[in-house]
């Protein structure tokens, strides 16, 4: 199977997409997504949280959830909303969010190739969540949720694909403060030629969608020997990843792990180096994390000599502060399930973190220097996992403008 591969995409007509895109099924509570979708019968929340048009103690994991989302897909396509191309083709997605641009590829990638991990992982997956998308697979008998794939330099391939946003987009919207745009890729030449250069890539790295892509392996291995080809690739926006935003991913902790202020300065002090801050910390380099307690910024700054000099998980700014701040001093071991931390994603701003310490939810909160793409590869490469919540990608994919199914 090929690394990549063109597909026939099931998409909104062009003056529907704005009634159809959707965010990320992941990124919305039932209720807000019930919310969001008010009044928009076409709305792809209707497909991806069917749960919104069921009585509100519906369990979103229900059979009646799957086969409502089925129906509402299926509508969907009846009533010509959404329509699907003729013929396999690539596609141009662009996201535009303030004055950051990025332009990648909609493709189906390769069940065999995620199996065998040149499509890189960085992330540890949960049974429950494979399992819901597995079952919105098999309901849908498509793919809607794509992953979020990063592939290494090369100047062709963004060449080639920079070259399909010339013509008319397919589809052109603003949602959430993003502007996203897709293409439709058709040229047989360029098509090959995409292929050609994808092919000779080493690996792909998975940004976002662990689940989605686990899933896609559990289906595709069920329906083998069915002549189901199609199941053997999954959904995937491809983007080049030094194009790509990792914002930071903050941590709050609800007490002190009954030490004092002072006691707690003094403890975090045989570590780091901490200095008192006249505003908002916002780390400028690795190996320094941002602390507001009691009304105080505070800067910190890992001594030198406890950060490795090689392994790509260990010397992470998040693996360093749960190493040697929030395990040690805070007693928290397992940032997993400790019901006493949360994480509060850079794009709400420091403003937040302030906003949860002030109002005595929390007693303390972390600023971090945001994971850098590489860091995130070099991992993968190295067949490790991140430390869980170590990324927030902005901006994120809609769900609704590209389809892939599965015949």
């Amino acid at each position: 199977m090929p690394l990549i591969k063109p597909f026939a995409g099931l998409r909104p007509l062009t003056e529907r997409a704005g009634d159809v895109v959707a965010p990320p099924y992941d990124v919305l509570t039932s209720d807000e997504a019930r919310h969001r979708a008010a009044g928009r019968p076409c709305s792809f929340l209707h497909i991806s949280k069917a749960e919104i048009d069921l009585p509100a103690d519906t369990d979103p994991y229900s059979p009646e959830v799957y086969a409502r989302s089925a129906e509402n897909f299926d509508r969907l396509i009846e009533e010509g909303v959404l329509v699907r191309d003729p013929s396999p083709r690539y596609y141009a997605y662009r996201m535009i969010m303030g004055e950051h641009v990025q332009t990648g590829l909609v493709a189906a990638a390769s069940v065999a190739d995620y199996d065998s991990n040149r499509i890189r992982k960085h992330e540890f997956t949960r049974p429950d969540k494979e399992d819901d998308r597995v079952r919105q697979i098999e309901a849908l008998n498509a793919q809607t949720g794509p992953v979020l794939l990063a592939y290494p330099d090369s100047d062709e391939a963004d060449r080639l694909i920079a070259a399909a946003t010339g013509s008319a987009p397919i589809a052109d919207v603003d949602a959430d403060g993003v502007r996203h745009t897709t293409w439709a890729i058709e040229d047989a030449a360029t098509i090959a030629g995409i292929s050609r250069v994808f092919e000779a890539m080493p690996a792909l790295y998975i940004a976002d969608g662990h689940h989605r892509s686990a899933a896609a392996s559990r289906v595709s291995a069920a329906r083998r020997g069915a002549g189901a080809d199609s199941a053997e690739h999954f959904l995937a926006v491809i983007f080049p990843a030094r194009q790509m935003r990792i914002m930071d991913y903050n941590r709050v902790v609800r007490d002190l792990n009954g030490l004092s202020p002072g006691d707690f300065l003094a403890r975090i002090g045989e570590r780091f180096t901490v200095s008192p801050a006249a505003g908002q910390v916002r780390p400028e380099k690795p190996g320094v994390v941002g602390m507001y307690l009691q009304g105080c910024w505070y800067r910190l700054e890992i001594n030198a000599d406890l950060v490795p000099a090689t392994d790509p998980v260990a010397r992470l700014d998040v693996s360093l502060l749960s190493e040697h701040l929030l395990g040690p001093v805070l007693g928290i071991a397992d940032l997993r399930r400790d019901k006493r931390i949360d994480f509060v994603g850079g794009i709400r701003g420091l403003g937040e973190l302030e906003h949860r310490v002030d109002s005595g939810e929390m007693a303390v909160a972390f600023a971090m220097h945001a994971t850098q793409m590489c860091d995130l590869m070099a991992v993968a490469d190295s067949n490790q996992v991140m430390p869980p919540k170590s990324t927030w990608f902005e901006p994120k994919l809609a769900d609704g403008l590209l389809s892939h199914v599965l015949d």
